[in-house]
């Protein structure tokens, strides 16, 4: 490779490589993260044929994790972590506590130095966000309290990250790589003057840069160029990551977070996290891509041992113990396992701690490669895990004593009103009483038709009590809980939470109450619509749809049509004719056309 053309070489072979297994993995219904790496893999010196340069794919990476962690600071929303603190904080604080624990004393048990020891552990208790959140958008979960959990959970981890990134580099320089320690003395005065610096640095950039980054940004995006406010987010997030390394001394992980969180409270902080996106997405592949050069897959037949004691780890200390942490902060037990099997992997900040390890030459490369490649395995498999937890969740539900058992000490205690629970009869029962379901509720109140919802949340509950309306507080999916709506006297069933694995176990519930029922049920995908209209619901609504609807409707009318040819052409696509997202969506899931209809 000739040195002057060694950056457009290494751009052009990690993209084309990660580009051909990444869709490889998409169409193996695996996260492309998988195919990223095998290509890094592919390209590595561990691998026959070409090699890329591995220290210029580094340097690049590097922009890569200041990129990730400029959008996670630019998403970090105090308020979404506010809304859930009772169970991500203390649960989430548990779980990296005992993950990093386990992961400690694996090394030590393996004869490490306890600086490896550490990084060690420090690499194996925190999910990867891109698998977690793609487990939740593909199971409906994003908008529901569970998604809104998981998020919470997700941020802690993250935050976790972001400190341990900037007290590892002094606590290690406090402890010799031959495992002797320094003195208690000196490693509290070294992670006190750290703590000082990036108190120094939060500060200024809290007081001045809260002010001069949106004033920077305003007067830039008053230009209309585009292409001068994407240059002027990347100058703010690569020149303060930078900036916070060379003046204070702290990571260009944490310079970038922060300059992140700052844009993030600025009312341009949607455009900004919409224009750095691609160059985030670009970077962030080379550094999967940098990430998976370095990765030996020797590690996988010379250690196996030691890789399955590294995945047994990411199981118990993630997934088992979020799981159980969840439960015992009395979060319903389907929901806990579902988030806790989305946990059970780990992935990008892992790979930023190995690497923050080897730079301080304290973790060894065969570190690294076992890190690594659990990271591959477990997201490899964690749809299996997927999987088994909802067989385990099955299980559980066909035992309801089994379940009252597990929940019944941690069960939230029932909210009701009295306007309505004193003589039920032709009511509706409304579950979860979110945007969806609070737009219904007052459609109700409105004709007079008496209703009880059902929901989660102990303060949506607590409003809807203020305002008159029956409430009942907890997991209508749980046994004992739908009873209190008095289903048997119900004439209908509005299920409006998005999960559909949830919506499924309310309707067994209801209809095992009341076999006639009606029922109507939010869908996020036709194939859940299919399955409900299967199961003889009255109506599944798929919301993107009835949007399209909707806007179809408005754009005919705009068009020239008159009212009642609009309204014919709607009643068509509704189901009395053609119905073309369907068949489309055949085609994209076949590749094939759908027969002609006679």
């Amino acid at each position: 490779m000739h040195p002057e053309t060694a950056l457009l070489v290494t751009l052009a072979g990690a993209f084309g490589v990660a580009f051909l297994f990444g869709f490889v993995a998409a169409k193996l219904k695996l996260p492309p993260l998988v195919g990223y790496l095998l290509a890094g893999i592919a390209l590595g010196p561990h691998s026959p044929g070409f090699v890329a340069d591995v220290a210029l794919a580094g340097q690049l990476a590097e922009i890569g994790v200041i990129l990730l962690m400029f959008g996670v600071g630019l998403h970090f929303s105090p308020g979404d972590l506010k809304r859930v603190q009772a169970i991500v904080v203390p649960g989430a604080t548990l779980q990296m506590a005992v993950a990093f624990a386990l992961g400690t004393g694996l090394a030590l048990w393996w004869g490490w130095t306890p600086g490896a020891a550490v990084v060690f552990g420090l690499s194996l208790f925190v999910a990867s966000t891109v698998v977690v959140l793609r487990v939740l958008e593909d199971r409906g979960m994003l908008d529901s309290v569970d998604g809104r959990v998981a998020v919470g959970w997700l941020i802690v981890e993250d935050l976790g990250v972001v400190f341990a990134l900037v007290l590892l580099p002094a606590i290690l320089g406090a402890i010799s790589g031959d495992g002797s320690a320094g003195t208690a003395g000196n490693i509290a005065k070294v992670v006190a003057l750290t703590v000082v610096k990036v108190v120094a640095f939060i500060a200024l950039m809290g007081v001045v840069g809260r002010r001069a980054v949106p004033w920077l940004l305003t007067h830039v995006a008053r230009t209309g160029s585009r292409e001068l406010f994407t240059l002027a987010v990347l100058a703010v997030s690569l020149g303060v990551a930078m900036g916070a390394a060379a003046l204070f001394g702290v990571s260009f992980a944490l310079g970038a977070f922060v300059a992140g969180v700052v844009i993030s409270e600025s009312d341009l902080s949607y455009r900004a996290g919409a224009d750095a996106l691609p160059m985030q997405d670009a970077f962030a592949v080379i550094f999967f891509v940098s990430t998976g050069m370095l990765l030996d897959p020797g590690i996988l037949l010379n250690a196996p041992g030691k890789l399955l004691g590294v995945l047994g780890v990411i199981l118990v200390g993630n997934a088992i113990w979020s799981t159980v942490l969840m439960i015992l902060l009395r979060h319903p037990f389907a929901s806990a396992v579902r988030i806790g099997a989305a946990f059970g992997q780990i992935g990008e900040f892992s790979f930023i701690m190995a690497a923050l390890g080897v730079s301080l030459g304290v973790l060894a490369e065969e570190g690294r490669s076992l890190i690594l490649a659990a990271a591959l395995v477990s997201i490899v498999l964690n749809p299996l895990l997927v999987w088994a937890a909802e067989q385990l969740i099955g299980f559980v539900s066909r035992y309801p004593a089994l379940l009252d058992t597990l929940e019944r000490h941690k069960a939230p205690r029932m909210v009701a009103t009295d306007l309505f629970m004193a003589t039920p009869a032709n009511h509706v029962i409304v579950i979860g009483y979110g945007r969806v379901g609070r737009t219904i509720g007052e459609a109700f109140q409105r004709v007079g038709v008496p209703f009880v919802a059902i929901d989660q949340d102990r303060r949506v509950v607590e409003a809807m009590r203020t305002l008159g309306v029956a409430a009942v507080y907890g997991d209508a999916a749980r046994p004992g809980i739908l009873e209190h709506a008095r289903p048997e006297f119900a004439t209908l069933l509005v299920v409006a939470t998005p999960d559909p694995y949830h919506a499924r176990r309310v309707i067994e519930l209801a209809r095992a109450r009341n076999p006639d029922i009606d029922i109507i049920v939010r869908t996020h995908a036709d194939t859940e619509q299919e399955f409900f209209e299967q199961l003889g619901v009255g109506k599944a609504l798929m919301g993107e749809r009835e949007l399209a609807f909707g806007m179809a409707y408005h754009a005919l009318r705009s068009a020239g049509c008159d009212d009642d040819r609009a309204d014919e052409v709607i009643a068509q696509l509704r189901g009395g004719g053609r119905m073309p997202t369907r068949e489309f969506s055949q085609m994209l899931m076949t590749g094939e056309a759908p027969a002609p209809r006679t």
